[in-house]
Formats: C-alpha cells, structure tokens, sequence
C-alpha cells in the first residue's frame, strides 16, 4: 500500500529526494514530443494496478523524445513488455530527428527486448534480451568488453531481466561520454567515448506493445570545459510530427484542401509502418487538414521502383527551355524513377517544389521556371543551383522553409534554393503532395509553424 502511494505521488510530479525530477507527469505527454510516430502510437493509461503508465502501440516504429536535452544525468525507468517476444528502446544522447530513411536516430541505444539469444552460424553471441547497449546511426561507442563480431555493442555481463508482464527496472548513468546500465539492481553493462554525449532521452516503438513508467531523472554537473558543438544531438526544437499512422489522420485528399472539410477516403496513399506510401497509379493529391502559413518543413523521400533510361528536357540556367542542333529541345539520357511535387500551401503548379530524376535536380520550382512572364532572375531563383539528389532507391532528406512568397530549399545538407520568389502565391494553405509517375515512399515528415512575414 505505501510502495503504491509512493508511486502515485511520483507519478504526479512531487519529488522524492533531492536532486531527483520526473519526467511523467502520470496525466498527460507533457515534457515529450511525437518525433515520427502516430498520434496514437503513445498515450496515457492506467495500468492493472492503478499506476498511471506510458503506454506504446509499438505501431507504427518510430521515437518519443523528450523536450529537452540532458548531458550528464542518472535516469531510472521501469518497463513491462506485454508480449514474450516483445521489442522496445531507449534511446539516450539522441539527436532530435530521424537519420534520413530510417525511423530510428543517432543515439546509443540501451535495448528494451524480451528475446532468446541470437548467435550467428559460428555460435558467436550477436545480441540478447538482457540489456544489450550499443551505437547507432553515427554515434560511436567503445563497448566494455569487446563484441565477438567487433560491433559497437557491449552484451550483458549477466541475466537479471523479467519476462512478458512483469515490470523491469532500468537505472542508466550517462557521464561525461560513459554510459552505464543496471538491469533490476545489477549493473551488466556500458560503454565509453560515446558521441554525440549530449541529447535527448528516447522512448522506442518497435512492433509490440509496450508500458513504461516512474520515470525520472537526476541531472549531473556538467562537464568542464564545456562541450563543443561537434560533442552534442542535432536539435529539433518547435517542429512536430505530421505521420499520419495507418490511418493518415491529419491527411486528407483534395477535399480536405479547406481546414476542417470532410474528404473522400484516399485509395492511392497508404502507411506501411513508419513509411507513407504514394502508388504510382494514383490520381490523387495528398493535403494535410490542416492549413499553414509560414513554416519550415523536414522530410525525407526516395523513388522505389526501378530506374528506366529515358531522354528528359534540359533547362538553361535561368529556367528556359535548352535546344541543341536545328532548334530542338535539347534532351539528357537520365535514369528515371519517378517524379511527383510538393505543393507549398496546397499550389499547382505556383507552389511545386519538384521531387524528380530531371538532370537539373530536385527542389525546382517548376511553375516559377516555366512562367514566361516573369522576369529572368525570377526565374533563374527557381532554378536549382546544385543538383544534389540521391541516387534512384537511395532516401532524400529535405528541408523546406516558407516565408511570405520565398523559398528555401536544402537537400542532402546542400542549399538549392534560396528565397527564390513566388509570385501570385497563397498566404494561407495545406502542405501537399501530388500525384505523379512512379511510386514515392515519404517518411520523418515534420513541420514547425512561425510567425508570417510581409511578401517582399
């Protein structure tokens, strides 16, 4: 009874000691952040015993992160798998966006597994469901003791985890690029030099359900001197996640073009687990309900299917249509996958951003290069200046702000558009994609609202 009240008067956010301050407040996700999941993916439940928990769907796969990012701090949690062969994460030190086409980010992963040893056909221990601690997407991590295989994991130096519906208790030191962990009181393993050694604290959905609870933190003297740029998680701040989940809620078709509408069910758009899936049959333009003004927007997206060599347009640099001998339109042998476009508040062609093979790039404002009337520097502006796409099937990660009537576009780290003029352009709409040739697999779709500015 007194192990139950202590758990619900922490679970509410009083402290229990010193120095110690919880990360669930047992009502709400306050203090977290959706980073690619569904809506439904984690929420707030009350468990068999009375205790408020997070619980995860583990559907579709993908992070909840928290607000904030810790450097050196003690974190305790306790987890409870609902299945035998359930699977989870935790991810510490963790950057705040996805690794392009994965669902996963940069961090140190300290595994959340109910799973029977896996051993490769040498006998050689791969990982197991004790609290395995390893590196992913970049970090790096020197394991405590050596992997058979030489990977960046440290395996458990004993076995103290709990099955299916029993809860575990996880107590992880991260301090100064060392990570510890101690599984029901036991500490079975770590690693050092990790990097990045700042970040965020993740919760992991990976395919099972999965509870968590009793969250929470004691942050440790900062290290001295301080930290270097190079030592920290890539922030994410005010962006929020837009993945629908198998049911695209958000998403809509061209009736949902008007906030708040109704619209016909989409046939030609659907999520296979942490991916949205564009069928290259379809007609439809995809819209999210809700209606933007100024925003930067982060996604990745790639061109499944299998190249074809076809003869594709060139364009000059100032957008005009190149000819080669005897005035013809000049054309380039390219390997063609797929092409479709981003309509910037809902705009065809006005506000396309261009997502194709064409030899000149991704990220042309296509209905900007092809108005004749417009000035040539107008049109130039629209005009990628680097062409920095990935090869066909390889993923795409971009990064498009709108301010007023300009856009900036990145692609793959590089500037490709710089607050190239749109004129004529809405002030207010949904973000969409069109329909297109080939199929386009979108993924880590996130947008972050700011304050309009004046078209210039």
């Amino acid at each position: 009874m007194i192990h139950h009240l202590v758990a619900i008067l922490f679970s509410l956010g009083a402290p229990l000691q010193d120095g110690w301050v919880s990360l669930f407040n047992g009502r709400d996700l306050a203090g977290w952040v959706n980073l690619n999941c569904a809506p439904a993916t984690f929420t707030v439940m009350t468990g068999e015993d009375g205790e408020p928990v997070i619980h995860c769907s583990g559907q579709p796969t993908g992070l909840l992160r928290t607000a904030t990012m810790y450097e050196n701090f003690v974190l305790e949690l306790e987890w409870m798998h609902m299945l035998p062969e359930g699977n989870a994460g935790l991810f510490v030190w963790s950057d705040g966006v996805a690794a392009t086409g994965t669902p996963f980010a940069r961090s140190i992963e300290v595994q959340v597994m109910l799973t029977a040893d896996v051993h490769d056909e040498q006998g050689k221990l791969l990982y197991t469901g004790q609290g395995d601690v390893f590196s992913i997407h970049g970090a790096t991590m020197i394991p405590d003791r050596p992997h058979p295989l030489g990977w960046s994991r440290c395996l458990p130096s004993a076995r103290h985890t709990k099955g299916s519906g029993e809860w575990n208790h996880y107590r992880v030191t991260c301090d100064g690029g060392n990570i510890k962990l101690a599984v029901n009181g036991v500490e079975v393993s770590g690693g050092s030099a990790v990097s990045p050694r700042q970040g965020y604290i993740c919760l992991e959905s990976e395919g099972t359900p999965v509870r968590f609870r009793n969250i929470r933190i004691q942050e440790l003297p900062k290290s001295q001197p301080a930290l270097e740029s190079g030592q920290c998680a890539i922030a994410a701040e005010g962006f929020a996640s837009i993945m629908g989940g198998d049911k695209l809620e958000g998403w809509g078709g061209v009736g949902a073009t008007t906030e708040g509408s109704s619209a016909p069910p989409l046939t030609g758009w659907h999520q296979d687990d942490w991916i949205l899936v564009g069928e290259s049959n379809t007609s439809e333009v995809l819209a999210t309900r809700e209606q933007y003004s100024d925003y930067d927007l982060s996604f990745d997206w790639r061109f499944p299917d299998k190249p074809v060599q076809r003869e594709l347009g060139v364009f000059n640099a100032d957008g005009t249509v190149a000819h080669g001998s005897g005035h013809k339109e000049a054309t380039l042998s390219v390997a063609d996958a797929g092409a479709r476009f981003l309509l910037l508040r809902g705009e065809y062609p006005c506000g396309a951003v261009a997502l194709w093979c064409n030899a000149c790039g991704s990220g042309c404002l296509t209905g900007v290069r092809a108005d004749a009337t417009l000035p040539r520097e107008t049109r130039a502006a629209a005009m990628p200046r680097v062409r920095a796409d990935r090869a066909p099937g390889g993923w795409n990660h971009a990064e498009v702000s709108l301010r007023g009537n300009r856009a900036t576009v990145r692609l793959n780290g590089l500037l490709v558009i710089e607050s190239a003029e749109i004129p004529g352009m809405l002030a207010r709409g949904p973000i969409g994609f069109s329909p297109g040739e080939g199929r386009i697999d979108l993924a880590n779709i996130a947008v972050r609202t700011v304050e309009p500015q004046a078209t210039k």
